[in-house]
């Protein structure tokens, strides 16, 4: 004869509370490992430029390049390199983790709201014009055709430097995937990843022998007008870099 067993109030507590506890950690797994494709950016299509792998090793040391690390808005009339770029680049987002994507900058709840453009204007064997680097790819993809470094430097209230760098890497945001787990806290943890991001770019910079300097003072809406950038991307910086 079977015995039917009756769950006391205590019993069905501890298996909801066992229950709630495996959701939460699936959640976590998920979010965290298995996000929805829809985190993750689409690019532009089109012809990829494959960069130059990231060197792992440099002559000047982390304490070093902390040490030089300056704004510098002055810059030589001389090309930099597609090394040179795709340093930068790596720094600032490339992928350090292959399994489970994680970038060079840490990324509140690893959502990573930052996208990566170059402008072009003075690069060896790199023609003119924007692309936006892919960094699950290490590639670029080109977006714009035209030098738009003359019109950012007037977005960004006359700033010349942007317009006489060899390049100006910009920044921008899709806060979306972030807020959509924080909520308005999100925000903030967005502009902080931007922070980390373009520190990166400064102590790659010192390891090139490159100048750079970040810019805040932009018109936001004319930025995004330049770069024709998806309603959902907002620019947080115009990074120029150049040879000093």
């Amino acid at each position: 004869m079977k015995l039917k067993h009756t769950f006391s109030r205590r019993e069905f507590i501890i298996i909801g509370l066992g229950a709630i506890g495996a959701a939460a950690a699936i959640y976590g797994i998920y979010h965290t490992y298995i996000k929805p494709t829809e985190e993750h950016p689409t690019y532009p299509t089109g012809i990829e430029i494959k960069l130059p792998d990231p060197k792992l090793e440099s002559e000047v040391s982390i304490e070093e390049a902390i040490l030089r690390r300056r704004s510098i808005r002055e810059y030589l009339d001389e090309p930099i390199t597609t090394s040179d770029v795709a340093q930068l680049l790596w720094a600032a987002q490339g992928i350090t983790e292959p399994t489970r994507k994680f970038r060079a900058a840490p990324s509140a709840g690893a959502l990573y709201p930052l996208e990566t453009y170059v402008a072009v204007g003075n690069v060896k064997d790199l023609e003119k014009g924007v692309y936006k680097y892919n960094p699950y790819k290490h590639t670029m993809i080109k977006t714009l055709d035209v030098d738009v470094r003359s019109e950012l430097a007037k977005a960004a209230l006359g700033q010349r430097w942007v317009e006489k760098a060899a390049i100006d890497i910009i920044i921008t945001a899709v806060y979306e995937r972030t807020t959509r787990k924080y909520g308005s806290r999100g925000i903030r943890y967005v502009h902080l990843e931007a922070g980390h991001a373009a520190q990166n770019i400064y102590l790659q910079a010192v390891s090139l022998k490159l100048g750079t300097v970040v810019v805040g003072a932009f018109h936001d809406e004319t930025v995004k007008e330049i770069l024709k950038l998806p309603k959902n991307e907002n620019p947080i910086y115009i990074i120029p870099v150049g040879k000093i």
